[in-house]
């Protein structure tokens, strides 16, 4: 009997059935169902981490804003692959396109159509970097498609253009919410105003490429549902604490000063007695009512190329040693998707372009003064009164077309790839020539030849992981995957 009884007792664990085995070892504090709005926090975030980090390391180096002090292959035109461009991008999509299907599954329209724009954000940077990339079936790893196609550059700009007025569509049906949204706190009008700028954007990149794009870009500014201030502008605000704070906050201290800013900028900046240039960098001298600046040559480090320059902005990087931030009334930087003055510099091209029918210098002084106002300078520490003092004594009133270009240009600072996509937009534009760019010329000591890289290179893992839709990418550039090759963009 005792035996019976011991071996009932023994047994009894066996006979627990699935059901209640799993609810006993269910961890409650564990959802099992994940939601749109608990994704897209970290979407946003992914995303714009890449984006500062690499316009800090690309960006504003390639486009001269700033310099290389260690490391100087980029702006010596010394490209290998940048792996951490394409993997962050897309690995930030997986988190998007699951934000859109559940969204799409709840009947959440408004969440579908936000995360459509910042999938058509992320895909406009992978594409203004490599060209033809994976599109139509990039991130298809639950269907088992882990070698997707290369779409066409082209395709890819039609498309991006379709989906971003799908989502101004589905944005303005009002059913639903963005849960989860960092970037605009929920706010609707603010999504649609980015979808209507991003094609803005896009459109002015490829112009010529786009027989309708006039028609298209006025069709848009007539809408009225742009970004129209700094109350609209595109910027993530990142968090004071770890892991979520400004991506440069947590460097070293030498990593942080292997970028300053360069002789190219400064040299423009000086010339206007511009105040940005204590927003942009920190005084050599550490004093903001009387500061002195330097630049650093953007180039290998042989002799000819001088390395000196100041340290970037207080906003930047936290440096116990000098001012910071707080005691200029700044907060830490954050990170740019798209501004006000973009879009003012954009209607100021366009109205050169003869695309809508206004006045280029009215666009391009209310881009400035964008600019001016996003990064609260300080005008009577350059000896100006106000913003029309600076403007109209100044030497920066509006006289050509590239008066325009050179402005916006300034006003990119830290706008993730957009700096580079810009530069290499005129320097196409002027016949592949530096000579179109007045404030500017090939970096010094180059390797390149003084020709400007035209695009990335596609990363090494790409040619063993997807290596026939690679080949087939790589021979329609002509055979090799070289930085000099042209894409759709640039032919």
């Amino acid at each position: 009997m005792k035996i019976r009884v011991f071996v009932s007792i023994f047994l009894a664990p066996l006979f627990i059935t699935c059901n209640e085995f799993e609810e006993i070892n269910a961890n409650i504090n564990e959802p099992t169902r994940v939601t749109a709005d608990v994704l897209f926090p970290a979407a946003i975030r992914q995303t714009m981490t890449t984006m500062v980090t690499e316009s800090f390391l690309l960006g504003n180096n390639i486009a001269q804003l700033t310099a290389k002090t260690l490391r100087t292959e980029v702006d010596s035109y010394n490209w290998n692959a940048f792996p951490t461009v394409w993997e962050g991008l897309f690995s930030s999509l997986t988190d998007v396109l699951n934000v859109e299907k559940l969204a799409k599954t709840e009947g959440n329209t408004v969440q579908e159509g936000a995360a459509i724009v910042w999938r058509c954000y992320i895909f406009a940077t992978l594409t203004n970097a490599y060209g033809d990339i994976p599109y139509s079936e990039a991130i298809k790893g639950d269907t088992d498609n882990f070698t997707p196609v290369y779409d066409l550059q082209e395709d890819i700009y039609l498309n991006l253009l379709s989906e971003l007025e799908r989502a101004a569509f589905l944005l303005a049906s009002g059913k639903g919410s963005v849960g989860g949204d960092i970037l605009f706190n929920g706010d609707v009008i603010k999504w649609q105003k980015l979808a209507n700028s991003l094609m803005l954007r896009l459109l002015m990149t490829a112009n010529n490429q786009l027989p309708d794009a006039a028609e298209r870009f006025v069709r848009i500014v007539s809408s009225g549902n742009i970004i129209s201030s700094n109350e609209d502008n595109a910027v993530l605000t990142f968090l004071k604490g770890a892991p979520n704070q400004f991506p440069l906050i947590p460097l070293k201290t030498g990593d942080f000063d292997a970028v300053a800013l360069s002789s190219t900028s400064y040299a423009v900046m000086l010339k206007y007695k511009d105040p940005r240039l204590s927003r942009y960098a920190r005084p050599d001298n550490n004093n903001y009512n009387d500061p002195v600046f330097s630049g650093a040559i953007n180039g290998s480090s042989n002799a000819n190329c001088n390395k000196a320059g100041s340290r970037l902005g207080a906003q930047y990087f936290n440096d116990p040693a000098q001012v910071q931030a707080s005691e200029l009334g700044l907060e830490t930087a954050k990170g740019i998707i798209m501004t006000y003055a973009e879009i003012e510099f954009l209607l100021a091209e366009a109205a050169v372009r003869g695309w809508i029918n206004d006045l280029p210098k009215r666009h391009y002084l209310m881009g400035i003064k964008a600019s001016m106002e996003y990064h609260q300078v300080n005008y009577t520490s350059y000896g100006w009164t106000d913003f029309d003092d600076f403007y109209f004594n100044s030497g920066v009133v509006y006289n050509k077309p590239a008066d325009i270009w050179e402005q916006k240009w300034l006003s990119l600072y830290f706008t993730g790839l957009e700096p580079y996509f810009e530069l290499r937009r005129w320097y196409f534009e002027s016949g592949f020539s530096w000579d179109g760019i007045p404030f500017m010329g090939p970096a010094c000591g180059n390797l390149n030849g003084d020709k400007l890289p035209l695009r990335f290179l596609y990363p090494g893992q790409e040619q063993s992981l997807n290596s026939v839709n690679y080949r087939k990418a790589v021979e329609r550039m002509g055979g090799a995957d070289d930085f000099n090759a042209s894409t759709w963009l640039t032919q």
